[in-house]
């Protein structure tokens, strides 16, 4: 899985060659290599126009005649905010690892965690405290269940709080939970062919820049969903599935208050 930081759409209108012609440039993406997770960050800027009209240099010494001679009557204009995207980390998928990506997806960190750390945590946990153990884990080609999420998430000093499904979304107080980790149904793929087969698959989700985006690493980039009460409905509508789980991402002591739930 890769890493990017993404628009929230792509340039669609027409006469690209025309604004090429007056040199006028649309949005450029920029690309920069993430983390050890194979994970790519984009960073999506404008580029500065730069039109070829004649016209145009003898427009801007009038208009900066006319603002030389108001300078004085005009009063300054507040500072405008910043409208720089932000960087979004999404690492996409390898292998079976959709754990590991859905953990690095959510800490924004494509270092945060490793296949070797993962395959570390799950050959020291005994089978006794397996859920759900995987025999492909023994090979470290990933695959990893619960537990292991729930101890690597120990090692950096947070906890997993698995949602209880009876419970409506509209509880949870989310400046408290750092990220979201669901475990969906997904289609197996050979290739580029999708087979007529499920296996349960990790996704990321977080806030980012003000917006909370689906960071699932099948993803060819991150999709946004939007502001908190469209996250709620975008969780409702996943734990109406069949096989879905919510994992809450805390800290350790937001979990030991319980301050993760808005209800009390």
């Amino acid at each position: 899985m890769g890493s990017a930081p993404y628009p929230a759409g792509e340039w669609k209108g027409k006469g690209r060659g025309g604004l090429q012609e007056l040199g006028c440039m649309p949005w450029k993406v920029s690309r920069q290599k993430g983390g050890g997770g194979g994970g790519e960050v984009v960073v999506v800027g404008m580029e500065e126009r730069r039109c070829r009209d004649p016209t145009d240099s003898q427009q801007q010494q009038q208009q900066q005649d006319l603002s030389s001679s108001s300078s004085s009557l005009t009063p300054p204009l507040p500072p405008q905010p910043s409208l720089t995207p932000p960087a979004i980390y999404h690492e996409k998928q390898r292998r079976e690892l959709c754990a590991l990506h859905a953990l690095n997806n959510v800490f924004q960190d494509g270092t945060a965690f490793s296949r070797d750390t993962l395959q570390e945590i799950y050959q020291r946990l005994s089978p006794s405290t397996l859920v759900t153990p995987h025999k492909k884990s023994m090979l470290g080609n990933g695959n990893y269940d619960v537990n292991v999420i729930m101890a690597a998430l120990q090692t950096r000093g947070f906890e997993a709080v698995w949602w209880d499904k009876r419970r409506d979304v509209g509880s949870i107080e989310l400046s408290n939970v750092t990220g979201f980790i669901l475990n969906v149904p997904s289609n197996l793929r050979w290739g580029p062919l999708r087979l007529p087969l499920k296996r349960q698959h990790w996704i990321g989700v977080r806030e980012v820049g003000g917006l909370y985006y689906n960071l699932d690493s099948k993803l060819r980039s991150p999709q946004p969903i939007g502001s908190s009460d469209e996250l709620r409905k975008f969780l409702r509508q996943q734990l109406r599935g069949k096989n879905c789980e919510l994992l809450l991402v805390v800290s350790e002591e937001v979990e030991a208050h319980q301050t993760w739930r808005s209800d009390g």
